[in-house]
């Protein structure tokens, strides 16, 4: 009964404390070397000037594979696959600078940059979360993706896009969730069998826990 009081005590404590809710950041790559802002990455890729920015300029704009995990070095090959993946495509159909580059054959190389940088963040009333009654889970952040087709050392063609704002939210309920993981205890405790109908499995408490068999729900009228 105590425990009972206390667990209601707590759960008015947290209600609506959504402060207390557990959060989470990821960037793609190393915080060091990769850009901070989808901004930052735009004008990164406005300051390369086709026929004349240098691979070494390219370092200082953070974009070096060596350095940067976001980079992936394409070969000629698969930069002629990106440009002309069948026959209908002919060289007289590309950009001057991507047919430069596919005639070049190994002379000429692609860079692709794809960097992801999403906060997320769960959001309502602290005691339903706890309880995994009801959880919200609100990500944030931006993606950005970009591709270089550099010739002898120089930056022949860019094209750039992306997600400058990112906002998803994924919500789920499950009103039973604190009945379910005191009544699995309980059996457990009882050597009693534990059943998880939805799973379509039985546990044999007290046995072998490795031991599961399929079962088939019940209709009680």
């Amino acid at each position: 009964m105590n425990r009972t009081l206390f667990l209601v005590a707590l759960a008015g404590c947290l209600a609506g404390c959504s402060s207390l809710l557990p959060g989470s950041k990821e960037t793609s790559g190393n915080p060091t070397t990769a850009w901070q802002s989808y901004e930052e990455a735009e004008q990164a890729f406005a300051s390369i000037n086709l026929g004349t920015t240098t691979v070494r300029e390219l370092a200082a704009l953070r974009l070096d594979p060596r350095t940067n995990p976001n980079i992936t070095v394409l070969h000629n090959f698969q930069v002629r696959e990106r440009f002309i993946p069948n026959n209908t495509v002919t060289a007289a159909d590309l950009d001057g600078g991507v047919r430069e580059c596919v005639e070049a054959r190994s002379t000429c190389v692609g860079w692709e940059i794809n960097q992801t940088a999403t906060q997320k963040k769960r959001n309502g009333n602290a005691a339903l979360d706890m309880l995994k009654m009801r959880r919200e889970t609100h990500t944030s952040g931006w993606r950005f993706s970009g591709l270089l087709l550099i010739k002898d050392g120089v930056v022949l063609y860019k094209l750039a896009g992306g997600q400058p704002h990112i906002h998803e939210i994924a919500s789920s309920e499950d009103a039973l969730a604190p009945l379910q993981a005191i009544g699995t205890k309980l059996n457990a405790i009882n050597g009693i069998d534990v059943t998880d109908v939805r799973n379509g499995i039985k546990a044999l408490a007290g046995g072998n826990s490795g031991h599961v068999e399929p079962v088939t729900a019940i209709k009680i009228r």
